[in-house]
Protein backbone atom coordinates (compact mmCIF):
# COMPACT_ATOMS: atom_id res chain seq x y z
CA UNK A 1 0.00 0.00 0.00
CA UNK A 2 2.93 2.47 0.15
CA UNK A 3 3.91 1.95 -3.09
CA UNK A 4 0.04 2.85 -4.02
CA UNK A 5 -0.04 5.58 -1.93
CA UNK A 6 1.80 8.06 -4.32
CA UNK A 7 0.89 6.14 -7.67
CA UNK A 8 -3.18 7.66 -6.40
CA UNK A 9 -1.92 10.66 -5.47
CA UNK A 10 -0.25 11.07 -9.17
CA UNK A 11 -3.78 10.54 -10.19
CA UNK A 12 -5.03 13.44 -8.34
CA UNK A 13 -2.51 15.36 -9.46
CA UNK A 14 -3.45 14.65 -13.16
CA UNK A 15 -6.88 15.26 -12.60
CA UNK A 16 -6.98 19.01 -11.99
CA UNK A 17 -8.24 20.66 -14.72
CA UNK A 18 -5.31 22.91 -15.54
CA UNK A 19 -3.09 19.82 -15.52
CA UNK A 20 -5.57 18.12 -17.77
CA UNK A 21 -6.22 21.44 -19.75
CA UNK A 22 -2.56 21.51 -20.85
CA UNK A 23 -2.36 17.71 -21.22
CA UNK A 24 -4.94 18.21 -23.49
CA UNK A 25 -3.26 20.91 -25.47
CA UNK A 26 0.74 19.23 -24.96
CA UNK A 27 -1.17 16.21 -26.95
CA UNK A 28 -2.85 18.31 -30.23
CA UNK A 29 0.39 20.23 -30.26
CA UNK A 30 2.45 16.91 -30.66
CA UNK A 31 -0.08 15.73 -33.17
CA UNK A 32 -0.09 19.18 -34.98
CA UNK A 33 3.84 19.30 -35.28
CA UNK A 34 4.28 15.79 -35.99
CA UNK A 35 2.17 16.10 -38.99
CA UNK A 36 4.13 19.07 -40.00
CA UNK A 37 6.88 17.38 -41.72
CA UNK A 38 10.39 18.11 -40.42
CA UNK A 39 9.85 20.38 -37.48
CA UNK A 40 9.27 17.63 -34.74
CA UNK A 41 8.86 17.38 -30.96
CA UNK A 42 12.35 18.21 -30.42
CA UNK A 43 12.18 21.58 -32.34
CA UNK A 44 8.61 22.31 -30.65
CA UNK A 45 9.52 22.08 -27.28
CA UNK A 46 12.41 24.24 -27.72
CA UNK A 47 10.82 26.82 -28.81
CA UNK A 48 7.99 26.57 -26.29
CA UNK A 49 10.16 26.66 -23.37
CA UNK A 50 10.14 30.15 -22.65
CA UNK A 51 6.05 29.73 -22.63
CA UNK A 52 6.06 27.47 -19.27
CA UNK A 53 8.30 30.05 -16.83
CA UNK A 54 5.19 31.15 -15.43
CA UNK A 55 3.65 27.80 -15.02
CA UNK A 56 3.44 25.06 -12.21
CA UNK A 57 6.43 22.87 -13.17
CA UNK A 58 4.19 19.68 -13.02
CA UNK A 59 2.31 21.41 -15.62
CA UNK A 60 4.77 22.44 -17.58
CA UNK A 61 6.22 18.93 -17.98
CA UNK A 62 2.73 17.76 -18.11
CA UNK A 63 2.36 19.71 -21.54
CA UNK A 64 6.07 19.08 -22.90
CA UNK A 65 5.82 15.36 -22.58
CA UNK A 66 1.72 15.50 -24.46
CA UNK A 67 4.00 17.05 -27.78
CA UNK A 68 6.96 14.46 -27.55
CA UNK A 69 4.36 11.39 -27.05
CA UNK A 70 1.71 13.30 -29.67
CA UNK A 71 4.61 13.84 -32.21
CA UNK A 72 4.66 10.01 -32.47
CA UNK A 73 1.25 9.20 -33.68
CA UNK A 74 1.07 13.01 -35.79
CA UNK A 75 4.12 12.05 -38.17
CA UNK A 76 2.02 8.27 -38.88
CA UNK A 77 -0.78 10.43 -40.66
CA UNK A 78 1.31 11.75 -43.14
CA UNK A 79 3.01 8.79 -43.53
CA UNK A 80 0.08 6.81 -44.72
CA UNK A 81 -1.67 9.28 -46.64
CA UNK A 82 0.95 11.28 -48.41
CA UNK A 83 4.04 9.45 -48.19
CA UNK A 84 5.89 11.81 -46.60
CA UNK A 85 6.67 10.81 -42.92
CA UNK A 86 6.24 14.14 -40.88
CA UNK A 87 8.65 12.74 -37.65
CA UNK A 88 11.81 10.61 -38.15
CA UNK A 89 10.59 7.57 -36.20
CA UNK A 90 7.52 7.47 -38.81
CA UNK A 91 10.23 6.93 -41.69
CA UNK A 92 9.09 3.16 -42.07
CA UNK A 93 5.58 3.16 -41.72
CA UNK A 94 5.74 5.15 -45.30
CA UNK A 95 6.89 1.26 -46.38
CA UNK A 96 3.72 0.02 -45.77
CA UNK A 97 1.38 2.31 -44.54
CA UNK A 98 1.07 4.26 -47.85
CA UNK A 99 0.88 1.18 -49.98
CA UNK A 100 -2.11 0.43 -47.53
CA UNK A 101 -4.00 3.60 -48.81
CA UNK A 102 -3.12 3.14 -52.21
CA UNK A 103 -5.20 -0.10 -51.85
CA UNK A 104 -8.01 2.07 -49.92
CA UNK A 105 -7.10 0.51 -46.62
CA UNK A 106 -5.88 4.07 -45.45
CA UNK A 107 -8.37 3.78 -42.91
CA UNK A 108 -7.16 0.22 -41.36
CA UNK A 109 -3.78 1.55 -41.56
CA UNK A 110 -4.28 4.72 -39.35
CA UNK A 111 -6.84 2.19 -36.93
CA UNK A 112 -3.91 -0.53 -36.70
CA UNK A 113 -1.44 2.85 -35.75
CA UNK A 114 -4.08 3.97 -33.06
CA UNK A 115 -4.71 1.00 -31.44
CA UNK A 116 -0.87 -0.34 -31.74
CA UNK A 117 0.45 3.32 -30.10
CA UNK A 118 -2.24 3.09 -27.76
CA UNK A 119 -1.26 -0.34 -26.28
CA UNK A 120 2.38 0.57 -26.83
CA UNK A 121 2.63 3.44 -24.90
CA UNK A 122 0.10 2.28 -22.32
CA UNK A 123 2.03 -1.33 -21.76
CA UNK A 124 5.51 1.03 -20.95
CA UNK A 125 3.67 3.64 -19.14
CA UNK A 126 3.05 0.37 -17.00
CA UNK A 127 6.72 -0.76 -17.37
CA UNK A 128 7.78 3.15 -16.02
CA UNK A 129 5.15 3.06 -13.30
CA UNK A 130 7.14 -0.45 -11.81
CA UNK A 131 10.23 -0.12 -13.12
CA UNK A 132 11.24 3.57 -12.16
CA UNK A 133 11.17 3.54 -8.53
CA UNK A 134 13.44 0.35 -8.76
CA UNK A 135 15.95 2.52 -10.84
CA UNK A 136 15.79 5.36 -8.63
CA UNK A 137 16.35 3.33 -5.57
CA UNK A 138 19.34 1.80 -7.38
CA UNK A 139 20.80 4.80 -8.38
CA UNK A 140 20.83 6.13 -4.59
CA UNK A 141 24.43 4.42 -4.64
CA UNK A 142 25.51 6.63 -6.94
CA UNK A 143 28.62 8.75 -6.15
CA UNK A 144 30.56 11.18 -8.54
CA UNK A 145 32.35 8.47 -10.32
CA UNK A 146 29.40 6.55 -11.18
CA UNK A 147 27.82 9.71 -12.56
CA UNK A 148 31.03 10.55 -14.18
CA UNK A 149 31.14 6.48 -15.92
CA UNK A 150 26.83 7.09 -16.66
CA UNK A 151 27.69 10.17 -18.16
CA UNK A 152 30.76 9.19 -20.27
CA UNK A 153 28.57 6.18 -21.33
CA UNK A 154 25.30 8.33 -22.58
CA UNK A 155 27.19 10.56 -24.74
CA UNK A 156 29.35 8.31 -26.50
CA UNK A 157 26.14 5.61 -26.95
CA UNK A 158 24.36 8.53 -28.24
CA UNK A 159 26.94 9.69 -30.45
CA UNK A 160 27.73 5.90 -31.85
CA UNK A 161 24.35 4.79 -32.17
CA UNK A 162 22.38 7.49 -33.54
CA UNK A 163 21.77 7.47 -37.65
CA UNK A 164 24.54 8.71 -39.98
CA UNK A 165 28.33 9.15 -40.02
CA UNK A 166 29.66 8.17 -36.39
CA UNK A 167 32.52 10.46 -36.89
CA UNK A 168 30.10 13.42 -37.59
CA UNK A 169 28.24 12.59 -34.11
CA UNK A 170 31.63 12.09 -32.01
CA UNK A 171 32.40 15.77 -33.17
CA UNK A 172 29.18 17.13 -32.70
CA UNK A 173 29.40 15.52 -29.35
CA UNK A 174 32.81 17.41 -28.31
CA UNK A 175 31.94 20.66 -29.54
CA UNK A 176 28.70 19.84 -27.14
CA UNK A 177 31.16 19.13 -24.49
CA UNK A 178 33.65 22.26 -25.38
CA UNK A 179 30.59 24.72 -25.25
CA UNK A 180 29.58 23.26 -21.44
CA UNK A 181 32.83 24.79 -20.45
CA UNK A 182 32.50 28.27 -21.48
CA UNK A 183 31.87 30.49 -18.07
CA UNK A 184 33.62 30.64 -14.52
CA UNK A 185 35.08 27.26 -13.22
CA UNK A 186 33.13 25.55 -11.33
CA UNK A 187 36.03 24.89 -8.58
CA UNK A 188 38.52 27.90 -9.39
CA UNK A 189 36.48 30.88 -10.46
CA UNK A 190 38.33 31.46 -13.33
CA UNK A 191 36.67 32.79 -16.70
CA UNK A 192 37.03 30.17 -20.11
CA UNK A 193 36.59 30.99 -23.26
CA UNK A 194 34.68 34.00 -22.24
CA UNK A 195 36.47 36.38 -24.26
CA UNK A 196 36.09 39.35 -21.88
CA UNK A 197 32.58 39.24 -22.75
CA UNK A 198 30.22 39.46 -19.51
CA UNK A 199 27.16 37.71 -20.68
CA UNK A 200 29.40 34.53 -21.28
CA UNK A 201 30.99 35.24 -17.66
CA UNK A 202 28.17 32.83 -16.29
CA UNK A 203 28.06 30.07 -19.31
CA UNK A 204 26.03 29.47 -21.88
CA UNK A 205 22.31 29.34 -21.21
CA UNK A 206 20.48 25.66 -22.35
CA UNK A 207 17.37 27.22 -23.57
CA UNK A 208 19.00 29.65 -26.76
CA UNK A 209 21.06 26.78 -27.76
CA UNK A 210 17.84 24.28 -27.78
CA UNK A 211 16.03 27.13 -29.68
CA UNK A 212 18.77 28.23 -32.10
CA UNK A 213 19.87 24.70 -33.18
CA UNK A 214 16.76 22.75 -33.08
CA UNK A 215 14.13 25.86 -33.35
CA UNK A 216 15.80 28.20 -36.12
CA UNK A 217 18.10 26.02 -37.64
CA UNK A 218 15.38 23.57 -38.95
CA UNK A 219 13.11 26.47 -40.04
CA UNK A 220 16.08 27.58 -42.15
CA UNK A 221 16.71 23.96 -43.21
CA UNK A 222 13.31 23.28 -43.85
CA UNK A 223 13.12 26.02 -45.78
CA UNK A 224 15.24 25.31 -48.39
CA UNK A 225 14.61 21.82 -48.20
CA UNK A 226 10.87 22.22 -48.97
CA UNK A 227 8.51 19.14 -49.53
CA UNK A 228 6.94 18.59 -52.55
CA UNK A 229 3.14 19.28 -52.61
CA UNK A 230 1.43 16.13 -52.40
CA UNK A 231 -2.66 15.14 -53.11
CA UNK A 232 -4.09 13.67 -49.90
CA UNK A 233 -6.76 10.84 -50.22
CA UNK A 234 -10.51 12.79 -50.16
CA UNK A 235 -11.80 10.38 -48.17
CA UNK A 236 -10.52 7.82 -45.30
CA UNK A 237 -13.03 4.85 -44.98
CA UNK A 238 -13.14 1.73 -42.64
CA UNK A 239 -11.19 2.78 -39.81
CA UNK A 240 -11.72 0.09 -37.31
CA UNK A 241 -10.01 -2.88 -39.06
CA UNK A 242 -11.72 -5.80 -38.76
CA UNK A 243 -11.04 -9.05 -35.66
CA UNK A 244 -8.96 -10.62 -38.37
CA UNK A 245 -6.49 -7.64 -39.09
CA UNK A 246 -6.27 -7.03 -35.37
CA UNK A 247 -5.64 -10.77 -34.67
CA UNK A 248 -2.49 -11.37 -37.85
CA UNK A 249 -1.03 -8.17 -36.31
CA UNK A 250 -1.69 -8.93 -32.73
CA UNK A 251 1.80 -10.26 -32.49
CA UNK A 252 3.44 -7.32 -33.78
CA UNK A 253 1.85 -4.63 -31.50
CA UNK A 254 3.11 -7.32 -28.75
CA UNK A 255 6.59 -7.68 -29.44
CA UNK A 256 6.66 -3.97 -30.13
CA UNK A 257 5.69 -3.07 -27.04
CA UNK A 258 8.42 -4.87 -25.71
CA UNK A 259 11.48 -3.99 -28.05
CA UNK A 260 10.32 -0.08 -27.82
CA UNK A 261 10.01 -0.59 -24.06
CA UNK A 262 13.72 -1.79 -23.39
CA UNK A 263 15.40 0.27 -26.59
CA UNK A 264 14.16 3.68 -25.11
CA UNK A 265 15.36 3.16 -21.89
CA UNK A 266 19.19 2.86 -23.81
CA UNK A 267 20.79 5.89 -24.23
CA UNK A 268 21.27 6.99 -27.81
CA UNK A 269 18.17 4.76 -28.00
CA UNK A 270 14.54 6.04 -28.43
CA UNK A 271 11.38 6.03 -31.13
CA UNK A 272 13.28 6.12 -33.71
CA UNK A 273 15.65 3.46 -33.78
CA UNK A 274 12.63 1.31 -31.68
CA UNK A 275 10.29 1.18 -35.44
CA UNK A 276 13.16 0.78 -37.75
CA UNK A 277 14.02 -2.49 -34.91
CA UNK A 278 10.82 -3.62 -34.89
CA UNK A 279 10.42 -3.40 -38.36
CA UNK A 280 13.32 -5.15 -39.11
CA UNK A 281 12.16 -7.86 -36.84
CA UNK A 282 8.71 -8.29 -38.34
CA UNK A 283 9.99 -8.58 -41.72
CA UNK A 284 12.73 -11.30 -40.77
CA UNK A 285 9.99 -13.54 -38.41
CA UNK A 286 7.65 -13.14 -41.28
CA UNK A 287 6.92 -16.38 -43.48
CA UNK A 288 6.49 -14.42 -46.59
CA UNK A 289 8.72 -11.32 -46.02
CA UNK A 290 8.74 -10.53 -49.69
CA UNK A 291 4.97 -8.81 -48.26
CA UNK A 292 6.51 -6.05 -46.99
CA UNK A 293 6.77 -2.76 -49.00
CA UNK A 294 3.75 -3.94 -50.45
CA UNK A 295 1.24 -3.21 -47.64
CA UNK A 296 1.91 -5.93 -44.76
CA UNK A 297 -0.11 -4.48 -41.79
CA UNK A 298 2.32 -6.08 -39.13
CA UNK A 299 4.63 -3.35 -40.67
CA UNK A 300 2.81 -0.74 -39.63
CA UNK A 301 1.41 -2.09 -36.70
CA UNK A 302 4.83 -2.90 -35.26
CA UNK A 303 7.16 -0.19 -36.05
CA UNK A 304 3.66 2.32 -34.57
CA UNK A 305 3.59 0.16 -31.50
CA UNK A 306 7.58 0.01 -30.90
CA UNK A 307 8.27 4.04 -31.28
CA UNK A 308 5.18 5.31 -28.98
CA UNK A 309 6.36 2.30 -26.32
CA UNK A 310 10.44 3.94 -26.22
CA UNK A 311 8.72 7.64 -26.43
CA UNK A 312 7.42 6.77 -22.99
CA UNK A 313 9.53 4.34 -21.62
CA UNK A 314 12.88 7.27 -22.56
CA UNK A 315 11.22 9.03 -19.28
CA UNK A 316 12.87 6.30 -17.21
CA UNK A 317 16.71 7.32 -17.17
CA UNK A 318 15.73 10.98 -17.32
CA UNK A 319 13.61 11.06 -14.62
CA UNK A 320 15.36 8.45 -12.12
CA UNK A 321 19.41 8.78 -12.94
CA UNK A 322 19.15 12.42 -14.51
CA UNK A 323 20.11 11.19 -17.90
CA UNK A 324 18.76 11.90 -21.02
CA UNK A 325 18.52 9.40 -23.33
CA UNK A 326 17.88 11.33 -26.84
CA UNK A 327 18.03 14.82 -27.75
CA UNK A 328 14.52 15.14 -26.86
CA UNK A 329 15.20 14.46 -23.27
CA UNK A 330 17.55 16.77 -23.07
CA UNK A 331 15.26 19.14 -23.73
CA UNK A 332 12.96 17.59 -21.65
CA UNK A 333 15.85 17.75 -18.81
CA UNK A 334 16.83 21.47 -19.57
CA UNK A 335 12.63 22.29 -18.64
CA UNK A 336 12.97 20.64 -15.78
CA UNK A 337 15.77 22.59 -14.92
CA UNK A 338 14.76 25.64 -15.52
CA UNK A 339 11.82 24.96 -13.00
CA UNK A 340 13.88 24.58 -10.34
CA UNK A 341 13.33 20.73 -10.75
CA UNK A 342 16.47 18.46 -10.64
CA UNK A 343 15.82 14.96 -12.40
CA UNK A 344 17.46 12.14 -10.66
CA UNK A 345 17.32 9.63 -7.85
CA UNK A 346 16.03 11.64 -5.35
CA UNK A 347 13.28 12.93 -7.25
CA UNK A 348 10.72 10.14 -6.62
CA UNK A 349 10.96 10.77 -2.76
CA UNK A 350 11.39 15.00 -2.91
CA UNK A 351 9.20 15.82 -5.21
CA UNK A 352 6.48 12.37 -5.76
CA UNK A 353 3.44 14.48 -7.15
CA UNK A 354 5.76 16.17 -9.84
CA UNK A 355 6.76 12.29 -10.51
CA UNK A 356 3.59 10.33 -10.43
CA UNK A 357 1.96 13.45 -11.94
CA UNK A 358 3.99 13.38 -14.94
CA UNK A 359 3.83 9.75 -15.09
CA UNK A 360 -0.02 9.44 -14.76
CA UNK A 361 -0.52 11.60 -17.07
CA UNK A 362 0.71 9.76 -20.30
CA UNK A 363 -2.12 7.45 -19.29
CA UNK A 364 -4.84 10.47 -19.67
CA UNK A 365 -2.74 11.44 -22.37
CA UNK A 366 -2.95 8.19 -24.76
CA UNK A 367 -5.99 8.18 -23.70
CA UNK A 368 -6.84 11.12 -25.52
CA UNK A 369 -4.35 10.49 -28.42
CA UNK A 370 -7.11 7.49 -29.48
CA UNK A 371 -9.83 9.35 -29.19
CA UNK A 372 -8.97 12.29 -31.07
CA UNK A 373 -6.45 10.79 -33.56
CA UNK A 374 -8.92 9.59 -36.34
CA UNK A 375 -11.73 12.49 -36.06
CA UNK A 376 -8.69 14.81 -36.72
CA UNK A 377 -6.94 13.80 -39.62
CA UNK A 378 -8.96 15.89 -41.91
CA UNK A 379 -8.00 18.69 -40.36
CA UNK A 380 -4.36 17.93 -40.13
CA UNK A 381 -4.55 17.20 -43.89
CA UNK A 382 -5.76 20.77 -44.21
CA UNK A 383 -3.17 22.04 -42.28
CA UNK A 384 -0.40 20.16 -44.59
CA UNK A 385 -1.87 22.38 -47.67
CA UNK A 386 -0.57 25.93 -45.57
CA UNK A 387 2.64 27.35 -47.68
CA UNK A 388 6.14 27.18 -45.86
CA UNK A 389 6.51 30.71 -46.61
CA UNK A 390 3.84 31.49 -44.19
CA UNK A 391 4.47 29.27 -41.20
CA UNK A 392 8.13 29.61 -41.36
CA UNK A 393 8.67 33.20 -41.08
CA UNK A 394 5.33 33.21 -37.92
CA UNK A 395 7.65 30.43 -36.30
CA UNK A 396 10.96 32.20 -36.47
CA UNK A 397 9.12 35.62 -35.03
CA UNK A 398 7.75 33.47 -32.32
CA UNK A 399 11.29 31.68 -31.98
CA UNK A 400 13.03 35.11 -31.37
CA UNK A 401 10.33 36.44 -29.12
CA UNK A 402 10.94 33.93 -26.82
CA UNK A 403 14.22 33.83 -26.69
CA UNK A 404 14.20 38.17 -26.06
CA UNK A 405 11.56 37.14 -23.39
CA UNK A 406 14.04 34.68 -21.30
CA UNK A 407 15.70 37.61 -19.55
CA UNK A 408 14.63 40.68 -21.38
CA UNK A 409 17.82 40.38 -23.32
CA UNK A 410 19.02 41.40 -26.87
CA UNK A 411 22.10 38.80 -25.98
CA UNK A 412 20.27 35.82 -25.84
CA UNK A 413 18.56 36.50 -29.17
CA UNK A 414 22.13 37.30 -30.96
CA UNK A 415 22.96 33.64 -29.39
CA UNK A 416 19.62 32.31 -30.78
CA UNK A 417 20.27 33.92 -34.15
CA UNK A 418 24.10 32.21 -34.48
CA UNK A 419 23.36 28.78 -32.70
CA UNK A 420 20.46 28.89 -35.77
CA UNK A 421 22.96 29.21 -38.55
CA UNK A 422 25.21 26.27 -36.85
CA UNK A 423 22.08 23.97 -36.64
CA UNK A 424 21.09 24.84 -40.31
CA UNK A 425 25.34 24.27 -41.37
CA UNK A 426 25.02 20.87 -39.14
CA UNK A 427 21.71 19.67 -40.57
CA UNK A 428 23.45 20.73 -44.66
CA UNK A 429 26.59 19.22 -44.10
CA UNK A 430 25.23 15.82 -42.30
CA UNK A 431 25.86 16.49 -38.59
CA UNK A 432 23.35 15.31 -36.31
CA UNK A 433 22.29 18.01 -33.69
CA UNK A 434 21.09 15.54 -31.19
CA UNK A 435 24.98 14.45 -29.81
CA UNK A 436 25.68 18.42 -29.40
CA UNK A 437 22.73 19.26 -27.33
CA UNK A 438 22.80 16.15 -25.36
CA UNK A 439 26.74 16.65 -24.19
CA UNK A 440 26.16 20.05 -23.74
CA UNK A 441 23.38 19.30 -20.99
CA UNK A 442 25.80 16.43 -19.57
CA UNK A 443 28.91 18.08 -19.88
CA UNK A 444 28.42 20.30 -16.36
CA UNK A 445 27.89 16.60 -14.97
CA UNK A 446 30.71 14.80 -16.13
CA UNK A 447 33.17 18.36 -15.22
CA UNK A 448 31.96 18.23 -11.57
CA UNK A 449 31.37 14.24 -10.88
CA UNK A 450 35.23 13.80 -13.04
CA UNK A 451 36.96 16.33 -11.11
CA UNK A 452 35.20 15.40 -7.45
CA UNK A 453 36.13 11.90 -8.39
CA UNK A 454 39.65 12.56 -8.43
CA UNK A 455 39.99 14.73 -5.27
CA UNK A 456 38.93 11.83 -3.71
CA UNK A 457 41.39 9.33 -5.50
CA UNK A 458 44.16 11.80 -5.10
CA UNK A 459 44.27 12.07 -8.60
CA UNK A 460 44.45 8.29 -9.13
CA UNK A 461 42.39 7.53 -12.24
CA UNK A 462 42.63 3.88 -11.47
CA UNK A 463 40.04 4.50 -8.46
CA UNK A 464 37.39 4.73 -10.87
CA UNK A 465 37.95 0.67 -11.35
CA UNK A 466 37.53 0.07 -7.26
CA UNK A 467 34.26 0.85 -7.47
CA UNK A 468 31.99 -2.21 -8.84
CA UNK A 469 29.35 0.10 -10.39
CA UNK A 470 31.71 2.53 -12.16
CA UNK A 471 34.03 -0.58 -13.09
CA UNK A 472 31.21 -2.23 -14.60
CA UNK A 473 29.77 1.12 -16.56
CA UNK A 474 33.47 1.84 -17.86
CA UNK A 475 33.62 -1.91 -19.17
CA UNK A 476 30.82 -0.72 -21.10
CA UNK A 477 32.13 2.38 -22.21
CA UNK A 478 35.37 0.44 -23.54
CA UNK A 479 33.46 -2.25 -25.23
CA UNK A 480 30.76 0.32 -27.33
CA UNK A 481 34.04 2.29 -27.96
CA UNK A 482 36.07 -0.60 -29.65
CA UNK A 483 33.08 -1.92 -31.34
CA UNK A 484 33.29 -0.81 -34.62
CA UNK A 485 36.94 -1.67 -34.60
CA UNK A 486 35.84 -5.16 -33.99
CA UNK A 487 33.13 -5.52 -35.89
CA UNK A 488 35.24 -3.69 -39.31
CA UNK A 489 37.95 -6.53 -38.18
CA UNK A 490 35.69 -9.91 -38.13
CA UNK A 491 34.23 -8.38 -41.64
CA UNK A 492 37.66 -8.42 -42.74
CA UNK A 493 38.23 -11.94 -41.84
CA UNK A 494 34.77 -12.96 -43.51
CA UNK A 495 35.99 -11.29 -46.74
CA UNK A 496 39.35 -13.27 -46.65
CA UNK A 497 37.83 -16.38 -45.67
CA UNK A 498 35.33 -16.09 -48.79
CA UNK A 499 37.75 -15.20 -51.05
CA UNK A 500 40.08 -18.10 -49.78
CA UNK A 501 37.26 -20.49 -50.18
CA UNK A 502 36.61 -18.74 -53.56
CA UNK A 503 40.48 -19.25 -55.05
CA UNK A 504 40.53 -22.80 -53.74
CA UNK A 505 37.72 -24.04 -55.59
CA UNK A 506 38.97 -22.56 -58.65
CA UNK A 507 41.90 -23.96 -58.13
CA UNK A 508 40.13 -27.58 -57.72
CA UNK A 509 38.21 -26.74 -60.54
CA UNK A 510 41.29 -26.28 -62.37
CA UNK A 511 43.16 -29.44 -61.49
CA UNK A 512 39.33 -30.56 -62.00
CA UNK A 513 39.66 -30.07 -65.68
CA UNK A 514 43.42 -30.95 -66.36
CA UNK A 515 42.64 -34.11 -65.22
CA UNK A 516 39.76 -34.80 -67.57
CA UNK A 517 41.63 -33.32 -70.66
CA UNK A 518 44.35 -36.29 -69.73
Amino acid sequence: MDFLNPVINGFSVVLEPMNLLYCLVGVVIGMLIGVLPGLGPAATIAILLPLTYGVEPVTAIIMLAGIFYGAQYGGTITSVLLRLPGEASSVVTVFDGYQMARQGKAGTALGLAAIGSFIGGTAAIIGLTFLAPLVAGFALDFGPPEYSALAMLGILLVATISGGSKAKALIAASVGLLLATVGRDIFTGESRFTFGSIQLADGIDFVPIAMGIFGLGEILYNLEERHRAAKAPSKVSNVWPSKAELKHASGAIGRGSVLGFFLGILPGGGATIASMASYAMEKKRAKQPERFGKGAPEGVAGPETANNAAATSSFIPLLTLGIPANATMALMFGALLIQGVTPGPQLVEQEPELFWGVVNSMYIGNILLLIMSLPLVGIFVRILRVRAAILAPITALITLLGAYTINNSMFDVTLVVVFGVVGYLMKKFGFEPGPLVLAFVLGELLESSLRRSLLVFDGDPTGFFTRPISASLLAVFVLVALMPGIRSLIAKRKGTTAASASAGGTNNDGANNIKEKV
